[in-house]
């Protein structure tokens, strides 16, 4: 019996002979009347089934001269729930991730063709013969990267594909500066000629929220382990420190890390849930290395570092770690290009019992050269994306580079326009991969300044072939040394569009005004590279913009700029350009005192968005909590 059936209690009569002389008759009145229901039951069964028949070939392109027509179609598989962890704007993870499709990889991106050369590197040895991982590494949809809430890397996950966490909706369109912390310091950069401060590009935070037990093994001050429930934000400062706040406050968590050394680019927190962060060094001005630290958040202490210097890399002088690493949870393996050109995995052999957590990393390094790139210029800025075991990423050379991360061979590579440090974006449609990826103004003129082309690209994933290429004219000034140069063109992460916006990527556009001015928020049409909408700001930016969603779907837009403002703006399609502005607002140092200004405040890094809470760090020095209303 069903759940919610009536029940009915069985007949336990067995058959008898009639003793009824009429018996006959009456049996013969019953079958005739139950022939007539049966047939009147048929003819009405097949006159529905033709209806339904008929309103379901109306929705059918019948265009199909073929005269076969299949209206059946396979059960859909049922969506899982959604879990407490995962971020709704990605459920429910619709993505395949199939590598094995029998396609041709484009003859100008073999690596082959370029005469590539390839070495692997275990435990510091070079290795002879064909190198297999020994537990794969395959990444899914990113909806299923975190086992916690939380953004965990530079753009939330292995797709690089999500800054924003929950719903965030809007009734009153505004954006208000709740909290700052103004408390961050410099630190003199290893040339001794300038010092590094506050925030700089990409800089975004991560953001977690620590289950009650694990917060109670934490160096937290009571305040922050005392919550029902806490929201950390972590901040990664160029002055060597990791700073810890409350996200709706701003009050500091716990004290902060003591790096050492100056760190630039985002760091990565453990998906995991594990009470793991892995952060990397920008410059040679401080600590014990030079190059990568995991430290544990139980207690702050510092539980591995490695320095690049002896791997024999092409670029051995310079083993910063600006990119943000990636974790696979299920093989326990940390992935991180770094910028003296190897591309590392560290095994970390992770042990977590709750109250105490241990790493014994096993290093693998990956380092390759084209017969047309120099060693010296060799290296990686941009973080890896990953599809499956393909680990996408843009080295200092112009080369976007596909790696097989269980072979640790290079798939296809290409050289795109100009040089790139923004990281590839994953999205998945039909059942292949496509990276979007876009370029700076920086190789195409001499010295000075100039007016040159910020290529963006649609490229498909297993094959390397461009599906459409476009460009904006931005401006870029060349300097007599690296010190000097200003550049142009995509410094901040395009975003791929979710939900009822799925059909677009925007892509943001610095100095198109001329040098020092001018920013563009381009929304291109994912099939065709043409442009859907436009949004003009009159200061340039390297922040990347973050895309946000409410609750019906509705799409919207904030970006920071280098004079700090936030800008708030619309996705939707079809409205004039002028009328894409929600808000903006221009925040504030030591707001509410005497000494509060606006001066001086430049926003290069990257924010986040946490269900209505923007976070985002400045040169400055400063970190503004601001509320998105």
């Amino acid at each position: 019996m069903k759940h919610g059936e009536q029940y009915i209690e069985p007949n336990n009569n067995f058959y008898r002979p009639s003793r009824d002389p009429n018996e006959g008759t009456m049996t013969l009145v019953v079958v005739i009347t139950l022939l007539f229901v049966c047939l009147t039951g048929v003819l009405a069964a097949v006159y529905f089934k033709k209806a339904t028949a008929k309103e379901t070939l109306a929705n059918i392109d019948t265009t199909d001269q073929s005269g076969y027509i299949s209206v059946a179609s396979p059960t859909p598989t049922p969506v899982p729930p959604i879990t407490d962890y995962q971020n709704p704007i990605l459920y429910p993870g619709l993505a395949s991730v199939n590598i094995n499709k029998e396609l041709a990889i484009a003859p100008e991106c073999l690596p082959s063709a370029r005469k590539i050369n390839q070495t692997i590197m275990v435990k510091g040895t070079i290795f002879e013969g064909e190198y297999s991982r020994e537990n794969p590494i395959y990444m899914q949809d990113p909806v299923f990267y975190g086992s916690v809430p939380g953004i965990f890397t530079y753009r939330g996950n292995n797709f690089r594909n999500c800054a924003s966490f929950g719903y965030t909706n809007l009734y009153r369109g505004a954006l208000t500066q709740r909290w700052e912390y103004n408390e961050v310091g410099s630190l003199l950069a290893s040339t001794l000629n300038f010092e590094w401060s506050g925030l700089r590009w990409t800089g975004q935070p991560l953001v977690v929220e620590w289950p009650a037990a694990t917060r109670q093994n934490m160096d937290m001050y009571d305040t922050a382990k005392q919550q029902l429930t806490l929201t950390e934000v972590i901040i990664a400062a160029l002055d060597g420190k990791i700073y810890f706040f409350n996200l709706q406050n701003g009050e500091p968590t716990r004290d902060p890390i003591e790096v050492g050394a100056s760190i630039k680019g985002t760091p990565a927190l453990d998906p995991r849930g594990y009470p793991l962060l892995y952060v990397g060094q920008t410059d040679n001005n401080g600590g014990s290395v030079f190059g990568m630290y995991i430290y544990s958040l139980i207690d702050g202490s510092l539980l591995f570092s490695y320095d690049g210097s002896d791997d024999g890399a092409y670029r051995s002088n310079w083993n910063a770690f600006d990119s943000s690493p990636i974790v696979n949870g299920e093989t326990d393996t940390l992935i991180w290009p770094c910028e003296n050109g190897i591309i590392y995995t560290f095994d970390l052999n992770t042990s977590y019992t709750g109250g105490a957590i241990y790493v014994s990393p096993v290093v693998t390094g990956y380092k390759y050269m084209f017969d047309d790139n120099i060693g010296s210029h060799m290296g990686v800025e941009s973080s890896i994306a990953v599809y499956g075991n393909y680990g996408y990423f843009m080295d200092n050379t112009m080369n976007l580079c596909c790696l097989d991360l269980n072979t640790l061979q290079m798939v296809w590579t290409k050289v795109l326009g100009d040089d790139s440090d923004v990281t590839p974006v994953i999205d998945e449609e039909d059942g292949i991969p496509y990276v979007y990826i876009g370029t700076e103004v920086d190789n195409q003129g001499g010295t000075g300044e100039y007016c040159g082309a910020a290529y963006i690209y649609k490229i498909n994933g297993l094959t390397g072939e461009t599906v459409w290429q476009t460009s904006e004219p931005c401006y870029t000034f060349n300097g007599e040394s690296s010190d000097s140069d200003q550049s142009g063109g995509c410094f901040g992460n395009p975003i791929i569009g979710k939900g009822k916006f799925s059909n677009l990527v925007i892509f943001s556009f610095s100095m198109t005004k001329g040098l020092a001015s001018g920013n563009k928020l381009v929304a291109y049409d994912k099939d065709l590279g043409t442009e859907v909408w436009a949004y003009n700001m009159n200061i340039y930016s390297y922040s990347s913009p973050v895309d946000f969603y409410d609750s019906e779907g509705n799409g919207y837009i904030v970006i920071c700029d280098s004079i700090g403002q936030v800008h708030m703006i619309k996705m939707e399609v079809g409205i004039p350009d002028e009328e894409r502005r929600i808000t903006y607002i221009q925040t504030k140092r030591n707001i509410g005192t005497p000494d509060e200004t606006s001066s001086g405040i430049c926003i290069e890094a990257s924010p986040i968005i946490y269900e209505g809470m923007l976070v985002v760090g400045t040169t400055s020095g400063s970190i503004f909590g601001i509320a998105v209303e």
